[in-house]
């Protein structure tokens, strides 16, 4: 198992906009790719099941570029893993996405492939730091719908608001999304946050993904191609923002220690800030 440490940059995976494609419709394959920073080419929930079978064909006759591509494969205890799993490594891609993980025997199978752990069930949200811990795994992702059906739950958020942007998720939404991403982090691996699913609720997205960045998710996943400009936009830090960060290097960053910048005494955590604001501004670091 990996040793605990820092969280990883978004330059890990593709990020920050992954966009879900069907894996049974090749003919959006390239459309996918060139509209966002990377695609989930989705083989479970996306995929009727008799489809599937196509789907697995589809990843090897339509190629797109390994290092900006993420398979989903069905749940390790499915009857569709193995082949799932098949297909991808005769496809020539390296990182999958593992459904419903559950604990890190549903790794069993993936060796030599760089997995993402989808940590959706009341299972997996809880053994997420074990999974995070095991070295084939490169990233954690959560998902509220599934949660809430593993709980026997009915709705993921409060009702809809009368302004019709989407109402905060419940407080035990909330406590995965929180616990996966503390995980993701404790372990040094990439989180990605769930999809929004209402794909006319801009405003919402926006603000979820303000947040997702802010917190340090790596990534956020989308269900269509209008979400990817909402998501790179959120996940790019204001001028403002970018501004601070570039006066706390140039004021601290070489002298090291505490100091005070303005109202702010800044020490290695806020330098800590400042340096994962350049980074998501694209802004090299010396």
């Amino acid at each position: 198992m990996t040793a605990p440490g820092p969280a990883r940059s978004a330059a890990d995976l593709p990020g920050p906009a992954l966009l879900f494609c069907p894996a049974d419709r090749p003919d959006r394959f390239t459309k996918a790719a060139e509209r966002a920073d990377g695609v989930i080419l989705d083989l479970e929930d996306a995929v009727a099941a008799d489809a599937r079978a196509a789907a697995r064909r589809a990843l090897e006759a339509h190629p797109l570029d390994p290092d900006r591509t993420i398979v989903r494969v069905n749940a390790a205890d499915s009857p569709e893993h193995v082949a799932d799993v098949d297909a991808v490594r005769s496809a020539g891609y390296q990182r999958v996405m593992l459904a419903k993980a559950c604990s890190p025997a549903d790794l069993t199978g993936l060796e030599g492939l760089q997995v993402i752990a989808l940590c959706e069930t009341a299972r997996g949200v809880l053994a997420a730091p074990e999974i995070a811990a095991e070295d084939s795994v490169v990233g954690l992702m959560w998902g509220a719908e599934d949660l809430m059906a593993s709980l026997g739950g009915t709705s993921s958020r409060f009702s809809v608001s009368t302004s019709g942007v989407a109402a905060p998720y419940r407080p035990v939404a909330r406590h995965a999304r929180s616990r996966v991403l503390l995980a993701a982090g404790a372990y040094g691996k990439a989180a990605i946050d769930a999809v929004h699913l209402d794909l006319d609720d801009l405003v919402g997205l926006r603000g979820e993904a303000e947040d997702a960045a802010a917190s340090g998710f790596a990534a956020t996943a989308c269900l269509h191609p209008q979400q990817v400009p909402i998501v790179r936009e959120a996940y790019r830090p204001d001028a403002a923002r970018v501004r601070w960060a570039r006066e706390v290097m140039a004021a601290v960053g070489e002298r090291g220690g505490v100091q005070r910048h303005g109202s702010q005494m800044v020490d290695e955590p806020l330098l800590a800030q400042a340096r994962a604001v350049l980074r998501r501004a694209g802004e090299q670091l010396t």
